[in-house]
């Protein structure tokens, strides 16, 4: 099962690899673990949903997308996955998961604080959250499906009005990675030399948003022709931990209660 938009990226899209495998390597951390029960926030597609579940007891997976909740909850009928309005957790008790994964969600939601409040409400007391979301000072252009982007104190302040411990880390990776980031990078500045009005800037984000996958799409498929197969090679392992989140494309923070 798979989603093919440039936005949510899928691992069956040759040119979305180098994205995909980047936000598949949390799952990877998370799985080394989390036990008990869990709960993803914004599972999306299932990204990492079948790591996760064989590292826990009872796997819950929440999303606003009703055809893939659907796809998930039949392929996997003994955990439960529903469609949900985040940040609104209301179908929930408090102290009701051990672990809480969400990646690349906080972004897209209008309450940030209300996200942090509930997912902290149904924790268990001892419990965490394995939070990811892009670094600003990495990115490229205006995502216009994104309601804001942090940098690294801004998404710590946030983070610890909730938590009272915080762990800051990043997703880093090796000189492939880093490697494709430049070539992406040079890319899209190419394109965005066009936009000599700034409308990305000026304009609202539901404006943007077709012409942005139009153009990810056509810059993806761009790299994976002209980059020498280096699109198509990176792999999750070529990513891990750092301790200096400001100096990675992704954040990767540890909130307990």
């Amino acid at each position: 099962m798979s989603y093919a938009t440039t936005e949510i990226a899928s691992k069956e899209i040759l040119s979305d690899n180098p994205v995909h495998q980047r936000l598949y390597f949390p799952y990877e951390e998370a799985a080394k673990v989390i036990k008990g029960k869990v709960l993803e926030l914004g599972c999306g597609w299932g990204r990492g949903v079948e790591k996760l579940i064989a590292a826990c007891d009872h796997f819950t997976g929440l999303d606003k997308n009703t055809e893939l909740i659907k796809a998930l909850q039949e392929k996997h009928p003994t955990h439960y996955f529903n469609t949900v309005n985040l940040p609104f957790l209301d179908e929930f008790e408090d102290n009701s998961f051990d672990y809480i994964v969400t990646f690349q969600v906080i972004e897209h939601i209008q309450d940030d604080h209300k996200f942090l409040k509930e997912a902290h409400r149904v924790l268990k007391p001892g419990g965490k959250i394995f939070l990811t979301t892009v670094n600003r000072v990495y990115s490229l252009s205006r995502n216009p499906w994104h309601i804001r982007e942090y940098n690294t104190q801004e998404l710590k302040s946030l983070m610890e009005k909730y938590f009272p411990t915080v762990e800051t880390k990043g997703v880093g990776g090796n000189d492939k990675v880093w490697a494709y980031y430049e070539e992406n990078k040079a890319s899209v500045n190419k394109i965005m030399k066009w936009d000599f009005l700034d409308l990305q800037h000026r304009l609202p984000g539901w404006m943007l948003q077709v012409p942005y996958e139009i153009l990810n799409r056509f810059n993806r498929n761009k790299l994976l022709d002209g980059t020498g197969g280096l699109a198509a090679e990176i792999n999750w392992d070529d990513h891990y931990l750092s301790d200096e989140p400001e100096k990675c494309i992704d954040f990767f923070f540890v909130g307990t209660k």
